[in-house]
């Protein structure tokens, strides 16, 4: 009882294919003022990493050293100071008590360094009001 199988795989798409792309009427030109910017925004991650790193060869300390003062793992804080890692709040103001520094003084660097990559890449003035809101701060979510 032999049975031939073809050797043949069925493929099942994991997306639906569309019969035909929608055709949309042509839109008006959006004014250069308005479109989005086409620089990619720098990730918070990369922001606070780069603070941290910032501070801690400006101290001349070592990654070692920093670690063991903040009682988490040196790979770890490798990471999170190459923005590989969205780290805790707790983490980041371990790292930051062990560079001298407050989780606000940690925070509001990775802000104003936001604030300056931002307002360099969009045209727009580092000063308040360049976001349309009605103060300038800064809101962290959980």
């Amino acid at each position: 009882m032999t049975s031939h199988v073809p050797n043949e795989a069925r493929v099942i798409p994991l997306r639906p294919q569309a019969a035909r792309p929608e055709v949309r009427p042509a839109a008006s030109p959006v004014p250069p003022e308005r479109r989005p910017p086409t620089v990619r925004e720098p990730l918070w991650r990369d922001l606070v990493g780069d603070v941290l790193r910032r501070e801690r060869l400006d101290q001349e300390r070592t990654l070692k050293e920093v670690a063991e003062a903040a009682r988490i793992s040196m790979p770890y804080l490798s990471e999170v100071e190459r923005g590989r890692k969205e780290a805790s709040s707790e983490v980041l103001a371990a790292a930051a008590g062990a560079l001298g520094l407050g989780l606000g003084d940690l925070l509001a660097r990775a802000q104003g360094e936001l604030l300056r990559l931002t307002s360099r890449h969009t045209g727009a003035g580092a000063g308040r009001g360049t976001s349309g809101a009605r103060f300038d701060g800064m809101c962290l979510a959980a």
